[in-house]
């Protein structure tokens, strides 16, 4: 997700909110609680073979507040120095609408996706698509491209 989803500020480890915990279903959407999926990404036992893998799992870093990895997870080239999230800001849910590339045997990729989520009960989304490239073997977000 790109910068434009959460304010920087210095990093802090991940801060869970308490509706989402090992055996929830995971909120990037897949068919499997938090600890059997995206939760393994971001304690870095295991890495995304996929960019929509990486895309998915950095959407549930938002929802579960974990700037540590979504600073990770992000190219050294246009990474932010902090990320500070927004207190009233609650993520509501994931839709991946199309992927180009990104698989095991391609070095970039993209992942078109809409996140919805509520600021003070409002509700809204964002829709994006996102570049993400190999860096040092791993699936990386670079940026969110300009037109789409």
């Amino acid at each position: 997700m790109a910068k434009k989803s959460a304010r920087r500020r210095p990093a802090t480890g991940p801060t869970t909110e308490p509706r989402v915990g090992p055996a929830s279903p995971c909120p990037c959407g897949l068919a499997a609680s938090y600890r059997a999926c995206c939760d393994s990404l971001h304690t870095g036992h295991t890495t995304a073979v996929t960019a929509e893998r990486l895309m998915r799992s950095r959407y549930s870093a938002f929802v579960v507040r974990d700037a540590a990895y979504l600073l990770r997870s992000w190219h050294s080239s246009t990474r932010p120095g902090g990320i500070d999230f927004e207190p009233a800001q609650r993520w509501t849910g994931l839709e991946v609408l199309r992927t180009t590339g990104g698989t095991a045997f391609h070095t970039d990729g993209t992942v078109e996706f809409r996140a919805h989520f509520t600021v003070r009960g409002h509700a809204h989304s964002q829709h994006e698509l996102s570049h993400f490239v190999r860096e040092d073997g791993h699936w990386v977000y670079l940026s969110a491209a300009e037109d789409h």
